[in-house]
């Protein structure tokens, strides 16, 4: 069952839209919006797409997820054979991906690194989260992340984060493994305050990626930081990084 759409919901997933061709749509997704369809029915960015369909149930795909909470760049395939070409592309790791992240306490040490524990899927009832674990777990899944921090304040820190590996909340996990989680993120022990204000949600923004185009040659895509991370970004007395061009 397709999710009824409004005027207003057409015009808001259309302003979302950050640079498209005939293949291929990258989108600056909202905090707060699910990718797609979780425990809880509500508009996703999945169902939005459907403002774009054409003629025979012809619409985009997203082709990759973000949580509900993060923001950020995120790609939709507008054919079959750029679906299957991107996910072929995921799997294969030709896919980067450059994410913000606001963590705390300060920097971690070293400022710089590459974070390479395994995780594995832990379920609570209905809900479910990664811990890390020895190589040798029967349950064990190789995670890589690298991080470089851009910027730190006496409580907390900016970072570059890029996965190489693409496990469930593989970033949350790893920086929580590091002792600096997330700042906002309750499932991590992220800090819920900062700057004497509260966090308004997990403080992570997919703001790069680079893939390779269906059309041959590679395309990076950038998306803005959203005004909620600027403001506690402003607050920190930390910098806001300016999105990278789109480049063809």
């Amino acid at each position: 069952m397709s999710w009824p759409l409004s005027d207003a919901d057409r015009a808001f997933v259309r302003g979302m839209v950050i640079w498209e061709d005939a293949a291929v749509m990258a989108l600056a997704k909202p905090p707060g919006l699910s990718s797609q369809g979780g425990r809880i029915r509500a508009a996703t960015l999945d169902d939005l797409l459907g403002a774009f369909e054409r003629g025979g149930g012809r619409r985009p795909r997203l082709v990759h997820r973000l949580d509900r909470d993060t923001s950020g760049v995120i790609l939709a395939a507008k054919t079959k054979p750029a679906a299957a070409f991107l996910g072929r592309a995921l799997m294969d790791r030709r896919v980067k991906k450059t994410y913000l992240a606001v963590v705390s306490p300060g920097a971690p040490a070293p400022r710089e690194g590459r974070v390479t524990i395994p995780l594995r899927r832990v379920s609570v009832g209905r809900e479910a989260h990664m811990a890390p674990c020895a190589p040798h777990d029967p349950d064990a899944e190789a995670a890589d992340t690298g991080y470089r921090t851009l910027a730190a304040a006496s409580e907390a820190a900016l970072l570059e984060l890029r996965p190489h590996t693409g496990r469930m909340h593989q970033l949350r996990a790893h920086m929580a493994w590091l002792e600096r989680p997330i700042a906002g993120d309750s499932r991590y022990g992220g800090a819920l305050t900062l700057a004497g204000a509260a966090i308004p949600r997990l403080m992570l923004h997919a703001q790069a990626i680079v893939f390779p185009h269906p059309d041959g040659g590679q395309r990076r895509i950038g998306a803005p930081i959203p005004d909620d991370m600027a403001a506690v970004l402003a607050r920190l007395g930390l910098p806001t990084p300016a999105a990278p061009l789109a480049e063809a």
